[in-house]
């Protein structure tokens, strides 16, 4: 009421029908509903979702939106010498074409998401190893162990003691949005702990002999 009290002149205000239909109209065009609905569904980048993601995408200054182009899985044709990994056999790889096949993909809510927050983290970083460390463990929370190594020589890499979607190695590796000081080469490490090979001496981290596969 004292909100509406202050649409109405003072020489209206004991005239009984117009302070109704004041009244009346605050409660038919309220608009905190729709502000609140505006804060959650576009504002809010937590909870925004759909336009209002697609809005922060472009306000975080990502130029492709919500396409992010990935590797192809597909493992061309090879003999034994190039490994069980990256080469398959007569009537199963096919011939390599020259250049790598991708694949463009756009983003549903929730990975678009993640890309938004490691391009407005990276937007504010001061590219330091603490800086970056941080950033990815708050992209990758409660996934595992992930973090820089300083490689010498203006090389750095990003490790991944966990396995990772294809989705997310393209941001990682693609999408540019991932902090990196500049002049400096950096490259992907997944080492899923604790599946590879190693001693004793590494405790839980490392699998014994006919378990773990070499890193």
């Amino acid at each position: 009421m004292e909100n509406v009290a202050q649409t109405i002149l003072s020489q209206y205000a004991n005239s009984p029908t117009i302070v109704q239909l004041i009244q009346n109209m605050d409660g038919y065009i309220d608009p905190s509903a729709d502000i609140d609905a505006f804060y959650n569904l576009i504002w809010n980048v937590d909870s925004a979702v759909g336009m209002g993601l697609d809005i922060w995408g472009k306000i975080v200054g990502l130029e492709n939106g919500r396409k992010l182009t990935i590797p192809t899985t597909e493992i061309n044709f090879g003999f034994a010498e190039a490994g069980t990994a990256s080469a398959e056999p007569f009537d199963q790889g096919v011939f390599y074409s020259g250049t790598p096949g991708t694949q463009t993909y756009v983003l549903q809510d929730a990975p678009f998401k993640t890309l938004i927050l490691a391009k407005a983290m990276a937007n504010i970083t001061d590219c330091s190893i603490p800086s970056i460390n941080q950033l990815l463990q708050n992209l990758f929370a409660g996934r595992g162990r992930c973090y820089v190594n300083d490689l010498g020589n203006m090389q750095m890499r990003y490790t991944f003691e966990f396995a990772l979607e294809p989705w997310e190695v393209a941001v990682v590796q693609q999408s540019g949005v991932l902090p990196r000081p500049t002049g400096v080469l950096a490259s992907m490490a997944q080492i899923p702990v604790p599946n590879v090979f190693g001693f004793a001496e590494a405790g839980a981290s490392a699998a014994p002999f006919d378990q773990g596969v070499f890193y």
